[in-house]
């Protein structure tokens, strides 16, 4: 589903679409799907719990699992939708996924 595309980021596409929910999720089967194998660090037990860090438009989300979201489908909450350029959600579009280092440098300058 992703693909390497740069240092940082792998490159995936995802139907978009809007939730009434707080915050971005994908389903939560895929979700640790992804976790393990693209954020496992190898190094004995890894969390698959933890939040992937994807880039839709401009905005990067912290993306968790959740059991109603669709297979390849990215929900993201309406007020944070408005602001990434999605047209006509729901849409096929590309979405970022940062490797697990640039996502944990994310998360620890605050841009997530």
């Amino acid at each position: 589903m992703f693909e390497a595309f740069s240092s940082g980021y792998y490159l995936g596409r995802l139907y978009v679409e809007p939730t009434r929910g707080d915050r971005a999720a994908i389903n939560s089967r895929h979700h640790e799907r992804v976790n393990e194998q693209l954020y496992a660090d190898d190094e004995g037990i890894s969390r698959t719990d933890l939040p992937l860090v994807m880039k839709v438009g401009p905005a990067h989300l912290s993306v968790h699992g959740e059991d109603d979201v669709p297979e390849r489908t990215l929900a993201v909450p309406e007020d944070v939708l408005a602001d990434v350029d999605v047209e006509n959600p729901p849409s096929l579009e590309e979405v970022l996924l940062a490797k697990r280092d640039h996502a944990a440098r994310l998360f620890d300058m605050g841009a997530v």
